[in-house]
C-alpha cells in the first residue's frame, strides 16, 4: 500500500503557514470577472468551453465548505483556467484583482509551484489586461 498522502494543512504547516481567514468577497472583482468571461465567450466562441471558473471564493456555511474541501477545492487557486496549450505552456491560469487587489500568501505559493509545472500564471487587473493576457497567449508562436 501507498504511503497516505499529506493534507493541505500538514504542507502549509511545513513551510511555516498557517490556512488564511476568508475576506469578504469582492463584487468589483465578480463583476470584473463576469465582463472578462463574456468578453472571452463573444470573442473565442469555438472555445467556450476551455475556459472556466474555479469556485474557491464566496461565502459557504461549514458545511458547504467542509463537502468542497473533501471534493478537492483549495484556497488559493487561481479563478479562470483556459485549458489550452500554448507556446510551451499546459494551460494558462488566470487570477483576477481588483487594481489595489494583491496575491494572498497561498495565491502566491499556488503560483509558484504551477509556474514550476510548466503553466502560464497571470493576474489580470481590468478587462483590458485580460484581453491582452488572452490574445498574447492565444496568438501563434
Amino acid at each position: 500500500m501507498s504511503k497516505p498522502r499529506n493534507t493541505w494543512e500538514q504542507l502549509l504547516a511545513r513551510q511555516g503557514l498557517k490556512p488564511s481567514k476568508r475576506k469578504k468577497p469582492s463584487h468589483e472583482e465578480h463583476e470584473l470577472q463576469c465582463a472578462c468571461v463574456n468578453w472571452f465567450n463573444l470573442a473565442h466562441p469555438n472555445m467556450r468551453l476551455n475556459l472556466f471558473a474555479v469556485p474557491n471564493g464566496g461565502r459557504r456555511d461549514k458545511v458547504t465548505g467542509a463537502r468542497l474541501k473533501a471534493e478537492g477545492v483549495r484556497p488559493g487557486v487561481p479563478d479562470l483556467i483556459l485549458l489550452k496549450q500554448r507556446h510551451g505552456y499546459g494551460a494558462l491560469l488566470i487570477e483576477m484583482k481588483t487594481a489595489r487587489g494583491v496575491l494572498s500568501q497561498l495565491q502566491r505559493i499556488w503560483r509558484d509551484h504551477i509556474t514550476k509545472d510548466g503553466y502560464k500564471h497571470v493576474v489580470c487587473r481590468s478587462v483590458q489586461d485580460f484581453i491582452r493576457e488572452i490574445n498574447d497567449y492565444l496568438n501563434e508562436e
